[in-house]
């Protein structure tokens, strides 16, 4: 699609490629013609280096390789955030960090966690009032029982899991939400809050059980599954009592490594992920369901430096320079893999560049509904191989409120990086070029002083300022 064209146009390039792709019947959802299921896996607190097939050479991931293979990988996409709460509400809502409601885990006002608003139109909401059944597993993080931003409040039919992503950081809870419910997890007993004395039942097999679950309900129709699990993240409450907070149920295929402790857990965790994402393309295909879904598997931001682990050890973002927190490509640049066979062209790796915040207007192309207004491009044009067709972004853009507060913007291969936002007499804007600076180690910003003007006037233009989540030199100006 043409950069320049209108949201009319748009709309109308959409709707022609899903009708080429489809049919028109399939496209309405008219009878006898079904519309795509979607299911969305987000890992949590994943590297861009964590998978074999992004170069990993220790952490075994043989089914999300084989996943890869069969299907699409992105060497471009980039999360909406780079920490949890922030990156989901860009996925969910469709908007990037200057105009999102939720910009970190919690509100720079007073700490607490804020809730998505009955005004924040999220991809379950969308998908649901185009008739597909919406089921969400695992995290959510985006709005607590009894408040406007919880799951079910906010188009999911059904919910399992931690609504709290502070509670989601214990693997061994004594009781997790089924939708308005709270229910009892077998065998758990808890000694301090988040942190488990009697260890039975893993949260994480629950969610992979409850996810084939879903599908086996609703395989009759059109759903939309978001599996939000939470490996790899630590567990930094359990680490004040133990050598290490990386909490799974076994250590195996390593433990015969000579590894510290922590990080042979740490690639136990994701081992089993991958083992579970085989489980759930397998009932596909068992229940041929395979060529009617879209599977994307990402992570919500990148890898950590908590719960003992050593992002060195594992090089687990890969040649990318930063971690969790960080506004470097370490800290947003994530793994991607979608996978739809019959539709996908196997073993197609795509440097098309996304970000988060096209989630929504892709499931909304992908179910033949107009989104509402928000940041992002569909991606279906370059997941049918249409490159041609795909609309592209004039620049990506991020912001985060802790450490000071930073900002990021990537247009084309130039990406700016602004440090120690609310220290006026410390702010510097970092600026890289991308295609011959992968890791970002040399700053040409003095070297190119338009092209920083031109990038801190795109921050500008990108940010919306929020009372929830304000700049501090913002809410001291006043």
């Amino acid at each position: 699609m043409r950069k320049n064209m209108n949201r009319r146009e748009a709309l109308a390039a959409i709707a022609a490629t899903s009708t080429a792709l489809f049919g028109a019947g399939f496209t309405r959802g008219a009878e006898g013609k079904r519309l795509p299921n979607i299911i969305f896996i987000l890992a949590d607190d994943l590297g861009y280096g964590d998978l074999g097939c992004y170069g990993q050479e220790k952490i075994l991931t043989p089914r999300l390789d084989r996943m890869a293979v069969e299907g699409m990988r992105f060497t471009q996409a980039y999360a909406g955030s780079t920490v949890c709460a922030p990156s989901r509400c860009s996925l969910m809502t469709g908007m990037h960090q200057g105009h999102a409601y939720i910009r970190g885990n919690t509100s720079m006002i007073d700490r607490v966690r804020v809730p998505l608003r009955p005004e924040d139109t999220t991809v379950a909401e969308l998908l649901k009032s185009a008739g597909y059944a919406t089921g969400l597993v695992g995290k959510w993080g985006l709005g607590d029982t009894g408040t406007t931003g919880a799951p079910n409040a906010k188009g999911f039919d059904e919910f399992f899991g931690y609504t709290d992503q502070y509670l989601a950081h214990n693997y061994y809870p004594d009781k997790l939400w089924r939708n308005s419910t709270e229910v009892p997890v077998e065998g758990n007993v808890l000694e301090a809050p988040n942190v488990c004395k009697t260890c039975t039942t893993y949260s994480h097999d629950l969610f992979t059980t409850e996810a084939l679950g879903f599908i086996e309900r609703h395989k009759e129709a059109p759903f939309f599954l978001c599996l939000a699990y939470t490996i790899p993240h630590a567990n930094n409450e359990a680490k004040r009592f133990r050598d290490h907070g990386m909490e799974v149920p076994s250590d195996e295929p390593y433990s015969d490594k000579p590894w510290p402790q922590a990080q042979r857990s740490h690639a136990a965790m994701i081992t089993r992920m991958d083992r579970d994402v085989g489980k759930l393309l397998d009932l596909l295909e068992e229940q041929g369901l395979a060529k009617e879904t879209l599977v994307i598997f990402t992570s919500d931001n990148g890898v950590h430096r908590e719960g003992g682990v050593d992002p060195a050890f594992f090089k687990d973002n890969g040649p990318l320079r930063g971690i969790k927190r960080d506004l470097y490509e370490g800290g947003i640049r994530v793994p991607a893999i979608a996978w739809w066979p019959g539709t996908l062209s196997p073993g197609s790796v795509s440097d098309q560049t996304w970000a988060f915040w096209d989630f929504l207007p892709t499931a909304a192309a992908l179910a033949g509904v107009e989104p509402p207004p928000c940041d992002g491009h569909s991606i279906l044009p370059t997941l049918l191989n249409k490159p041609d067709e795909q609309q592209q972004h004039e620049y990506l853009y991020w912001e985060f409120h802790e450490q000071g507060g930073k900002a990021a913007v990537r247009m084309g291969n130039w990406k700016a990086v602004k440090l120690n936002i609310d220290k006026p007499d410390k702010t510097v804007t970092e600026l890289y070029d991308l295609s011959k600076d992968l890791g970002e180690t040399n700053n040409v910003a003095d070297a190119n002083p338009e092209i920083v003007k031109k990038m801190e006037e795109l921050m500008r233009q990108a940010h919306k300022p929020s009372e929830v989540f304000p700049f501090i030199y913002e809410s001291t100006a006043k």
